[in-house]
């Protein structure tokens, strides 16, 4: 006998932890950090045509205080580095940052001394954005990412820890949370089909096999590598 069968109904047995990750990851406050032509994309991302209210993230603070998602969108000055931390620091816990756009993520074209070579030499980034620049569908498919590792984040430096243990025992699965496309998610055989992709490092080349099959008036054509 299972104790749900002692609980009244409408009852819901959660973690604490669970419950703060889920009202996170619904209700991003975004800290704009527009620096280029990044930015564009990510206004057009917060336009109605894309809408990203539909996941809650509607409002963009001007104030850091009031913000725990930074999307660094465009290139970074090594005069604007300065600035960028110091709004990253002023952002409350637990917080968490996109790099948008190559340039943000590695300098892109800019190979020189007056451009930091990636973001992340200033402040943690937790998802990356490739692209020049990236389509607003990209950037909103980073953040439905990221609120998938949201949802798997330990709360505090007890869980921390206990997220250290558990990688130094190898106890960590075999994808990564947010890393599984949502294609494959949805249906356990294309899952477990991913996972053994990621074992064999040929995630790409499954999504593009796939996508062949589904291309009709591409059956009959050979493989590369075939005569």
């Amino acid at each position: 006998m299972g104790i749900e069968e002692k609980l009244p109904s409408g009852i819901l047995l959660s973690s604490v932890e669970k419950l703060s990750n889920y009202a996170r990851k619904s209700s991003f406050w975004g800290a704009t950090f527009g620096l280029a032509c990044c930015a564009i994309e990510m206004m057009a991302a917060g336009g109605p045509h894309y809408d990203l209210g539909r996941w809650g993230m509607e409002v963009f603070r001007a104030s850091p205080r009031q913000a725990d998602l930074m999307i660094v969108a465009g290139r970074v000055s090594q005069k604007m580095a300065p600035v960028l931390r110091q709004i990253y620091d002023q952002m409350p816990e637990p917080r968490s940052v996109i790099s948008m756009g190559v340039c943000a993520s590695s300098g892109g074209m800019f190979n020189n001394y007056a451009i930091v070579q990636g973001v992340d030499h200033v402040v943690p980034v937790d998802m990356y954005l490739p692209g020049c620049p990236p389509r607003p569908e990209m950037l909103i498919d980073a953040i439905l990412k990221l609120r998938e590792k949201i949802m798997h984040q330990p709360l505090g430096p007890n869980g921390r820890k206990m997220l250290e243990a558990r990688k130094a025992r190898g106890d960590v699965p075999t994808v990564a949370p947010g890393a599984m496309p949502s294609s494959y998610r949805e249906n356990k055989a294309r899952a477990k089909e991913w996972e053994q992709a990621v074992v064999e490092g040929r995630e790409e080349q499954l999504r593009i096999e796939n996508w062949m099959k589904a291309q009709k008036h591409l059956a009959g054509l050979p493989n590369r590598g075939q005569s």
